[in-house]
């Protein structure tokens, strides 16, 4: 896996840099790096404060107050995060190709603010019936709409702060990503354990106008900072240009490309447009898009149709696309795994003795320990291990991204095999002692949620590095809101596997891996068969990772 370059970027990339970055009045700006920054971090704490605070208590809340049953309380509880995860899209298009990052996170944010209310006024004033079904059902999809549309805009925002051209805010850069997952967990653990008791105990009313006051206070953060906030400007749909370039490839199809590949169209310096735009050097794979940057005899360059003659960067681009999407792919498969830690973990801890002396521990409350992992590893990883890797490798930040990803891919496995490894122990003792319920503590548990929590530190902020980093400036947040994607085709996986493993298990009549009654069942296989398939995915990464070719900027 490579490691970052840190040749300087060359001075024509400082003057196009500052020509596309300016303040929100549209004068050119020099960026405050941190001072910006820590409002964004603020608006991301107080954000997934309430985001949690829905999250975390929303099935509660759809089969008390709304009289859900069961499966339709678990329907309604995945379609919403469903669009929660499929909104990033929305989101990512209209910031990347009209509004920007900024007025695009403004603007979400207020749908999210007036459908945190609308649930709010739901619980508060509209006692049963049909209406307070539909007031709440439309503030919840208000919601999962601006939280969506603001994910893939907030962490690229805050990394936009920085300067690529400056080599003390590039190493700045390299640990807001770790402070931005911190302030994520900081609110997911508050949430996990303060706003959800308020809920419990305080009812609906309070606990749902909480979270908006969260809203509220997020938005106030961001627009604070907006005076110290460098605003890098739209660059066009990045749909558009991936298509353009398809379809000029197409019509060349019987183009013979040049031998020299200096001849392909490229925007001279002194062109407007290509201040706004780095440069690609081209690279020799799928040769065949570069015939959309073949000049034909009657083509005029400098008067051309993007449809029918694209630039070299153009085409450049569409490649970083395609060869980022092995290492794409490698995010479902752990995801996948990820999935486990909010639903098979939960029953194997309600299978084992939940009391510590006279306190009963509740299944749930442990994920707070992932939480707990995730704000241990974060400073650890910042403050100790990257001066240490510093030290070692010579590179400015330590490892890659691709190396810190990998690491977190073991790390899945290291997951899986330490729940099956417990699940072995449990049921040995249950069939020993021949009790409905173990008699191992579920504290034994609290190893694989601390590992789940590295993993994440690991592997989603090293994800998140790379799809910034190596995106061209116009997709970034496309591919922000791509990275995010497999968090639901994660989810989407698992229940695929778990049902595949329920019907091969259970077929001549047997109690199969995993029944409800786990005593009865094989959970640790189930457990192994994941670790299997976090290893196999590991190797497809380290492959994919080792073939990979970084951007390079002309």
């Amino acid at each position: 896996m490579e490691i970052e370059s840190q040749e300087p970027f060359p001075k024509n990339s400082i003057a196009r840099r500052s020509e596309r970055t300016i303040d929100i009045q549209g004068v050119k700006h020099h960026t405050s790096s941190w001072r910006a920054c820590s409002y964004i971090l603020v608006t991301q704490c107080f954000e997934e404060l309430a985001y949690f605070g829905i999250q975390f208590n929303l099935v509660t809340f759809l089969k008390t107050v709304l009289h859900d049953s069961n499966v339709t309380a678990a329907r309604n509880y995945t379609n919403w995060q469903g669009t929660c995860y499929i909104a990033p899209l929305v989101g990512a298009i209209i910031a990347d190709s009209y509004l920007g990052r900024y007025l695009t996170t403004v603007a979400f944010f207020t749908v999210y603010l007036l459908g945190m209310a609308a649930m709010s006024i739901s619980a508060s004033f509209l006692k049963g019936g049909s209406s307070q079904s539909v007031v709440f059902f439309l503030g919840l999809y208000m919601m999962a709409i601006g939280a969506g549309g603001i994910k893939p805009c907030v962490s690229s925002f805050g990394a936009d702060q920085f300067d690529d051209s400056s080599p003390a805010e590039r190493l700045k850069k390299y640990s807001f990503f770790n402070w931005f997952f911190f302030a994520t967990y900081i609110g997911s653990f508050v949430s996990g354990t303060a706003v959800v008791w308020v809920q419990d105990h305080y009812g609906w009313a309070v606990g749902l106008w909480l979270p908006t006051l969260f809203i509220a206070l997020a938005i106030a953060s961001f627009l604070l900072g907006s005076s110290k906030y460098r605003v890098q400007k739209p660059m066009g749909s990045p749909i558009v240009r991936v298509f353009q370039v398809i379809v000029a490839a197409i019509r060349k199809w019987n183009a013979v490309l040049p031998y020299d590949d200096s001849l392909l169209h490229e925007l001279p310096e002194k062109t407007p447009m290509a201040a706004d735009i780095h440069k690609l050097q081209h690279t020799p794979v799928l040769r065949f898009l570069d015939k959309a940057a073949v000049i034909s005899s009657t083509e005029d360059p400098s008067d051309s149709d993007p449809w029918r003659l694209c630039t070299v960067t153009q085409v450049e681009e569409l490649k970083v696309i395609i060869g980022m999407l092995p290492i794409w792919t490698t995010g479902i498969v752990f995801f996948a795994v990820l999935a486990q830690f909010s639903s098979t973990f939960l029953e194997q801890g309600r299978s084992m003795n939940k009391l510590v002396g006279a306190f009963a521990v509740p299944p749930a409350s442990l994920a707070s320990f992932d939480a707990v992992s995730v704000l241990i590893w974060v400073p650890v990883y910042d403050r100790v291990l990257v001066p240490a890797a510093r030290r070692l490798t010579g590179s400015a930040r330590g490892i890659s991204e691709l190396q810190r990803y990998g690491a977190g891919l073991l790390l899945s496995v290291l997951v899986m095999v330490a729940a099956a490894l417990v699940e072995t122990r449990r049921l040995a003792l249950a069939s020993a002692h021949g009790e409905g319920q173990s008699s191992m503590s579920i504290l034994w548990q609290v190893p694989q949620y601390f590992l789940v929590g590295a993993s994440v530190v690991f592997t989603c902020v090293g994800q998140t590095e790379f799809f910034y980093n190596e995106a061209p400036p116009s997709m970034r947040s496309l591919c922000s809101a791509l990275a995010l994607l497999t968090v639901a085709l994660g989810s989407y996986v698992s229940s695929l596997v778990v049902t595949a493993v329920a019907w091969l298990t259970t077929r001549g009549g047997g109690p199969g891996w995993i029944p409800d009654d786990l005593n009865d069942g094989h959970l640790e296989r189930f457990f192994w068969l994941l670790a299997t398939m976090s290893a196999l995915n590991l190797a497809v990464f380290v492959y994919c990772a080792t073939q990979y070719k970084r951007k390079t900027v002309s």
